[in-house]
């Protein structure tokens, strides 16, 4: 899988997983979620030599939610798996991964 970090625009279904997302100037459309789960962030950095926590709130917060779907191009051929990811702390989408 080639990884990436850009940012997307991502349209959301009934069910609030991703539905449509824009990448490139492109529209990609969802056939079907594969895999979601949340990563959280490196809580394990935020720790001083005596083991405790320097922001705690931080900690709970830094974490982003995944999807990696199998999506199309219109009614070309042309699809594709791509992993999303949405940032809890700034509200943001990205394409982290590929495979085509």
């Amino acid at each position: 899988m080639r990884q990436y970090d850009d940012p997307v625009e991502v349209r959301r279904g009934e069910a609030e997983d991703p539905d449509q997302f824009l990448w490139r100037g492109r529209l990609w459309k969802v056939r079907a979620i594969v895999a979601h789960w949340v990563e959280t962030g490196p809580w394990w950095q935020g720790r001083g030599d005596d083991g405790a926590v320097s922001d705690p709130v931080a900690d709970l917060v830094a974490e982003r939610e995944l999807w990696r779907v199998e999506a199309g191009r219109g009614e070309q051929e042309t699809y594709g798996v791509f992993d999303l990811s949405f940032d809890w702390t700034d509200g943001r989408w990205q394409l982290v991964g590929c495979l085509d």
